[in-house]
């Protein structure tokens, strides 16, 4: 009996393997995984050159690896396997707290950090001069709120402000930490709530000189909002709901270089945070008709700011939003006149932390 079972079992598995492989080999995958956003491993080229140096190997692993089929399943069986039955505190740096899908952000790059302050300073010395104001404020991400306090690796998210702030002494910096909680962070995503940050907007703003009024409406997006982290976990978990602020200034802002201030076409996309400003662009300018002799503003961002940007515009004539992942510094002055123009260097740590995208 034992012998039957051992000849079963061998003969199982090698079916298991034999129809897998046939299916991953004939079957059709797709090139891009939707849960993860991101395009998935091609096959491999084949040359004598690959072969003999190892390589081929080594891309044909990553790509049957990523064209497993039921990938996304076995995804699933894993995260909730590693979180729930070994009771681990992550599944790949992504954990779950308070409610909140989130991933590590640990420890603090401190090379990265001035590969970013040393752009900015190199930005200054090209384009800004005595008639620019300049600002800074640094973003923490939700990590501040709930990463220590359940056990988990957290940077020093003061110490972080502190570091960047003083390499770039001429920026006067804007704290806005004491107005956030995990509560203004959507559950399933690592950026902030728009309808919970008014009181940040109202913050910077101040900083800079400026008021704002608090008179806004709230509409709610009728399509559910699976954040970036649930792709990331391959966990099953209630969506987020988009609220995004309507008043008479920003029903009438004229926006360049993205299609509308809330581009309600991207409300089913891959990522619906993309509704504010069409997402992460390179530049993208703000004109308010109803303000038009007020200064201008210069924000040097990352997607953090597509959210806020729409409740300073009440403030300034004219706001450019400018993310050097995307356009390399050496081309801004082509583009941007930053004659008399306040100018705010606003980013979160995730990107200060990780900040070679910039260029």
């Amino acid at each position: 009996m034992k012998k039957i079972i051992n000849i079963l079992t061998v003969l199982l598995s090698g079916l298991f393997v034999l129809i897998f492989s046939v299916w991953c080999f004939t079957g059709k995958t797709p090139d891009y995984s939707e849960s993860e956003r991101r395009v998935l491993k091609s096959f491999p080229e084949v040359s004598f050159e690959s072969i003999t140096k190892g390589e081929f190997a080594s891309d044909f692993e990553s790509y049957a690896t990523e064209r497993f089929p039921l990938r996304d399943n076995f995804r699933s069986i894993k995260a909730y396997t590693r979180l729930y039955t070994f009771l681990q505190k992550d599944n790949n740096d992504l954990f779950v707290a308070d409610g909140h899908l989130s991933k590590l952000t640990y420890p603090q790059n401190k090379e990265l950090n001035t590969y970013a302050t040393d752009l900015f300073a190199k930005v200054k010395e090209t384009y800004l001069d005595e008639s620019n104001t300049i600002y800074l404020s640094v973003i923490p991400d939700k990590n501040m709120f709930i990463a220590e306090e359940n056990g988990y690796l957290a940077i020093d998210y003061k110490a972080f402000a502190e570091d960047i702030s003083s390499d770039m002494p001429y920026a006067e910096y804007i704290d806005v930490t004491d107005l956030l909680s995990s509560d203004d962070y959507y559950l399933t995503d690592t950026h902030w709530r728009q309808e919970k940050i008014t009181d940040v907007a109202k913050k910077l703003s101040e900083g800079m000189g400026k008021t704002l009024s608090d008179d806004y409406t709230e509409n709610v997006l009728d399509y559910p909002f699976n954040g970036v982290y649930v792709g990331q976990s391959a966990l099953k978990v209630k969506p987020d709901t988009i609220i995004y602020l309507t008043n008479e200034t920003i029903d009438n802002l004229q926006v360049e270089g993205a299609k509308a201030v809330y581009d309600l076409s991207k409300a089913q996309s891959k990522d619906p945070y993309e509704v504010f400003l069409s997402g992460t662009q390179p530049l993208v300018t703000i004109k308010n008709p109803a303000n038009p002799q007020g200064d201008r503003l210069i924000i040097f961002r990352d997607s953090f700011a597509s959210s806020i940007t729409p409740l300073l515009a009440e403030a300034y004539s004219e706001i450019t939003l400018i993310d050097l992942r995307y356009i390399n510094s050496n081309l801004l002055g082509d583009y941007v006149d930053f004659k008399n123009a306040d100018v705010l260097f606003m980013y979160s740590t995730v990107i200060l932390n990780d900040s070679l995208s910039m260029k």
